[in-house]
């Protein structure tokens, strides 16, 4: 059974070199072949996928649906594998994707995402890296086929966040169901620096915005869930997030985690709650 693993990038080379260079070491090597998606870098993505003998395929417009997109046009495999760039995998890793699928068919087939602080740490996996993610494309595999005949990624979440869950409800729809394969781990690079805060909270309004368009899309309970986009969290939030506690956490954020936590959380609901606009999305309101 041949595949063909997917890794959209953007102007992380040096990650995107570590995990080529584990992707070359994989012990099903001869039945995979890999698609680098360059989706507008500048830096030296083109030479490090190169160097490792990854195709290369360049998407100017930074989108990552329309870069996967362009990746399941190349794919050759009968199975589509997905990593992201700051990930390294061990040996099996794609072995033990392939194995499941050829035990289950029709399936979605994904694995332990286990978050290290460098490279060099591997931890073996745990029952806390368990996830009831259906679809998550740092990890998750599945037929070819059925990625394009549910349409592939929707190309409308041109920001940050949730279009590859919105493709899991669409396979789910045509009948794949879940394989969960424990020897399918991956590990993803989290370094302890982490990334600035204001990072994170443009991050999160980015995914906000998208959670409000997936909540217009398919206004299910599920989703609602998923988003936060149901009156519970808005309570929650208000409470949590009120100004006095979002001056203390300003306070606290230089030297507190948590308090960096709330104000990412904080600036998560305030963007979804304007992008919903709640008379346009009822959230109290289940889909059909």
């Amino acid at each position: 059974m041949r595949a063909t693993l997917i890794i959209a990038t953007r102007d992380r080379a040096d990650f995107l070199r570590g995990c080529l260079a584990s992707l070359g070491e994989q012990t099903a090597a001869g039945r995979f072949d890999v698609v680098v998606v360059d989706n507008g870098s500048s830096d030296a993505t083109p030479a490090v996928a190169e160097q490792f003998g990854a195709r290369r395929i360049f998407v100017a417009d930074p989108n990552r649906g329309k870069a996967r997109n362009a990746g399941l046009a190349a794919a050759s495999g009968p199975l589509v594998l997905f990593c992201d760039d700051d990930t390294i995998a061990p040996p099996q890793f794609v072995a033990a994707h392939l194995r499941a699928h050829e035990t289950r068919a029709a399936r979605v087939v994904s694995g332990p995402i286990i978050n290290v602080a460098d490279a060099a740490a591997r931890p073996a996996p745990g029952p806390h890296n368990y996830s009831r993610a259906f679809f998550c494309t740092c990890n998750a595999s599945a037929p070819l086929a059925a990625l394009r005949a549910a349409g592939g990624f929707d190309e409308r979440y041109d920001l940050y966040g949730w279009e590859d869950t919105d493709l899991g409800i669409r396979l789910q729809a045509r009948g794949l169901r879940r394989a969960w394969a424990w020897d399918a781990y991956i590990y993803h690079i989290k370094p302890k620096t982490g990334e600035s805060l204001d990072l994170r909270i443009s991050r999160a309004r980015e995914k906000a915005q998208m959670a409000a368009r997936f909540v217009r899309k398919s206004p299910t309970w599920p989703v609602k869930l998923a988003t936060g986009a149901y009156p519970g969290n808005f309570a929650r939030a208000s409470l949590m997030n009120a100004a006095p506690l979002r001056r203390l956490y300003a306070r606290l954020a230089a030297q507190n985690g948590w308090a960096r936590d709330r104000l990412v959380d904080a600036a998560y609901v305030d963007a979804l709650r304007t992008a919903l606009k709640l008379g346009e999305v009822d959230p109290g309101r289940p889909g059909r």
